[in-house]
């Protein structure tokens, strides 16, 4: 294969945040009110780290991924907008910014993440590509996103703190598997996909990745300030809450980290160069400060 342009990680990040909030808001043209209002709101601010991976897979591969791009960013905020929520986290600040439920009301906030939801599928509905792989597209981020993947992540993660049971290590990583890890998978997998391309080397990065970004997490609730993170830190420790720090330690959690970031790096090696910012975006996940 040969080298093919690339822009460096914070310009690639940048660009991936300007493509998705401007197709979710052609998608939203004329709407108005404040469940539409709150839609936009949700997905201003972010890393947009899922939706860099789609359109540079989607690159690597030679094929368009704007939708998916897109859609996966919806379905990202709309995890938010709902993870924030009084029965869920509580959590008052997201992005340096209030919550969707803060600045608007409950209701407001569960509809938005529903219709964040809803319009992710839409999007992949207009994705240029063959009928298959946008079928597979469409069945494998339903399954990513719900009791599958993020959703029963999520639910695993609240049981354990209702039981109070501290989860064992394996446990942490199935469950985050599931619940982190299943959209950042499925974002890396978007460019072979649509082209009919071999899946499995970045499968093995995005699954990397996505553990990688959740320990990064962890170790972030624990020596980040809220003001950079852009939302609460330490409640993960005062609850007493069973994570990759508790269980490995501050620096076995840096190291375990690492680790994972080598093998995302290593499974990308059939690219040769054309890889070089996926490699940036996994090494990011681990030195980033919110």
């Amino acid at each position: 294969m040969p080298d093919l342009p690339r822009m460096s990680l914070p310009d690639a990040l940048a660009q991936a945040a300007r493509i998705t909030q401007h197709q979710i808001g052609l998608a939203l043209d004329g709407r108005t009110g404040p469940v539409p209002d709150a839609m936009r709101y949700a997905v201003v601010g972010g890393k947009a780290l899922r939706a860099f991976l789609a359109l540079e897979t989607a690159r690597l591969h030679d094929v368009d991924a704007v939708q998916a791009a897109a859609a996966i960013e919806c379905i990202h905020a709309y995890s938010l907008v709902h993870d924030d929520l009084p029965c869920m986290d509580d959590d008052d600040l997201r992005r340096g910014q209030p919550t969707v439920h803060k600045r608007w009301d409950e209701a407001t906030a569960v509809l938005a993440g529903d219709a964040l939801q809803a319009l992710a599928f839409e999007l992949l509905g207009g994705l240029d590509c063959a009928d298959t792989p946008k079928v597979n597209l469409i069945i494998t981020l339903a399954q990513a996103a719900g009791v599958r993947g993020m959703v029963g992540g999520q639910a695993a993660d609240i049981a354990a703190e209702t039981a109070n049971v501290p989860l064992t290590l394996d446990q942490i990583i199935a469950l985050q598997a599931g619940k982190t890890g299943a959209l950042i998978s499925w974002a890396a997998l978007v460019g072979p996909r649509i082209a009919g391309g071999d899946t499995a080397p970045l499968q093995r990065y995005g699954d990397c990745l996505g553990l990688a970004f959740q320990i990064a997490d962890d170790v972030l609730d624990v020596t980040g300030d809220a003001a950079v993170v852009g939302k609460a830190v330490g409640k993960d420790s005062a609850a007493g809450k069973a994570t990759f720090v508790s269980l490995l330690g501050l620096d076995g959690a840096k190291r375990r980290a690492d680790d994972l970031v080598t093998q995302a790096c290593d499974a990308l090696s059939g690219y040769g160069h054309n890889a070089d910012t996926l490699k940036d975006a996994a090494r990011f996940v681990t030195a980033r400060t919110h």
